[in-house]
């Protein structure tokens, strides 16, 4: 709030003549002290100081009215990134995808369902996003960073996660079938239930990951995987899958 302050009352123009050394200065003395009298007046008006007080009312005012409305402008940002979503289903390319999928997660928005098939989603960032039965069908995620996500019951076919980051990420019931997951980093995923008939696991980091409940990896490529427990390397290769480098 901006303090109002009394002013002393200047002297009059008589004492304050007698000071002025040149008569040349007096025009501009006499100015002055038009301009201090004015000064004085309007700092012991009473009504300016009330519209000191108003306006730093207005401030406040209008401080709570931004806060009051930052629920409907935080829907309205996810309303707008949703439409992004929607408006590229079914289209290649990026589309703006990346960005609104990035602002709905980091707001704790669940992505369930959605349908990402043919998107360009390179390097995308989606940690313990909620992504259950979304369709990542056909989908570029190269060097996608989706640690601890819950990526259950999804369609990742003929998918592309080369080097994606999925460590610790829930893949229970999901179908990896044709897809590309070379240089991948699985380590302590959950694969329990996931389809990975033909999938590309070349390089692969799949230490700790749970199998034990895996589906099915017919056709599989395990070729230069790393750190896989000897128990599911030896139970894949007994159930068609093959060590073949490309």
């Amino acid at each position: 709030m901006k303090s109002h302050s009394q002013r002393e009352r200047p002297i009059a123009w008589s004492e304050r003549k007698s000071k002025v050394g040149s008569h040349w200065v007096l025009p501009f003395a006499w100015v002055e002290h038009k301009m201090d009298w004015i000064a004085y007046l309007l700092a012991n008006w009473s009504f300016l100081e009330v519209l000191a007080y108003l306006e730093s009312f207005g401030v406040l005012i209008a401080v709570i009215f931004y806060f009051s409305e930052a629920g409907d402008r935080l829907k309205q940002k996810h309303y707008q990134a949703w439409q992004v979503i929607n408006s590229a289903q079914g289209k290649g390319g990026n589309g703006g995808r990346i960005d609104a999928l990035e602002v709905l997660n980091a707001d704790g928005v669940p992505l369930v369902g959605v349908d990402l098939s043919g998107a360009f989603l390179v390097g995308i960032r989606l940690p313990k996003a909620d992504l259950a039965r979304a369709d990542f069908n056909s989908a570029d995620a190269r060097q996608a960073q989706m640690p601890g996500a819950k990526i259950e019951d999804a369609n990742l076919r003929s998918a592309n996660f080369r080097g994606a980051g999925l460590e610790k990420a829930s893949l229970q019931g999901s179908v990896l079938d044709d897809g590309d997951f070379s240089g991948a980093n699985l380590r302590g995923a959950d694969l329990s239930g996931v389809s990975l008939v033909k999938t590309d696991l070349q390089g692969a980091q799949m230490a700790g990951i749970k199998w034990e409940t895996l589906k099915c990896i017919d056709g599989a490529n395990l070729s230069g995987v790393k750190s896989a427990p000897k128990e599911f390397l030896n139970w894949a290769l007994a159930h068609g899958a093959t060590e073949k480098r490309n």
